[in-house]
């Protein structure tokens, strides 16, 4: 489908899939590689990931850190979430063609490691990747359910069109995910330098308000309506 413009202070949910559905995390280390990136490729000036690290380490060892500070950042990542084979991204765009170079620079960077890593070649990701506009304030709230519920998937697939059938197993299985930004949401700090959340915090009266209208989303069903399904999967 066609990408909509991609506007400086606009937000957009953003879907990144493996090539043909293929996996892009395949173990413990590669989620982790995947957090990282988010959080250093979002940067105009040149990376490198081993020389990240190395500056990390050291400032860690000096006993503070100042390299993160010196970042220009390219979008904020309001929320985000990674799947097996794809990965949601909620991401304001912050400077010219933020967006672009951001993926741009994400799913390069990602792909060198995966494929260094698991001994394969070609492409990870497919060669565009999704976007939709959000609009209004019934639609962010939406897809910020959307996105943190999507891991549900991985335990109980049909729940979107059946419901849970296993509430207390399904909230307590979103609490535990540890790959997206809902941990940080609910104040548990498991990657808290990636996303920007006061704006959703506020919004959404602090963690106790995006607890409950994530919960109150799975008690009832959760099926999506009014949205772009196409990125919704």
């Amino acid at each position: 489908m066609k990408r909509p413009p991609l506007s400086n202070n606009e937000i957009y949910h953003v879907v990144l899939r493996g090539v043909g559905g293929s996996l892009i995390f395949q173990e413990k280390e590669d989620y982790y590689r995947g957090i990282f990136s988010l959080f250093e490729f979002n940067d105009t000036q040149p990376v490198v990931i081993r020389e990240r690290r190395r500056k990390r380490l050291h400032e860690k060892e000096i006993g503070h850190e100042q390299f993160s500070a010196k970042r220009k950042t390219m979008v904020e990542i309001l929320a985000f979430c990674f799947m097996p084979n794809h990965i949601h991204l909620l991401l304001r765009q912050v400077r010219d063609a933020g967006i672009t170079d951001f993926m741009r620079k994400f799913g390069t960077g990602f792909a060198s490691y995966f494929n260094k890593k698991h001994n394969r070649k070609g492409h990870l990701f497919q060669s565009k990747f999704g976007a939709v506009h959000i609009k209004n304030n019934r639609q962010l709230r939406m897809i910020f359910i959307y996105i943190h519920t999507n891991p549900l998937s991985l335990i109980e697939p049909s729940w979107k069109e059946r419901g849970t059938r296993f509430l207390k197993k399904a909230i307590a299985f979103l609490d535990n995910y540890k790959w997206s930004s809902y941990q940080d949401y609910l104040g548990k700090n498991n990657f808290p330098s990636v996303t920007e959340r006061d704006f959703f915090l506020q919004i959404m009266n602090r963690s106790r308000g995006c607890r409950s209208v994530v919960n109150d989303w799975i008690k009832n069903k959760g099926k999506i309506t009014g949205l772009n399904e196409t990125f919704l999967k």
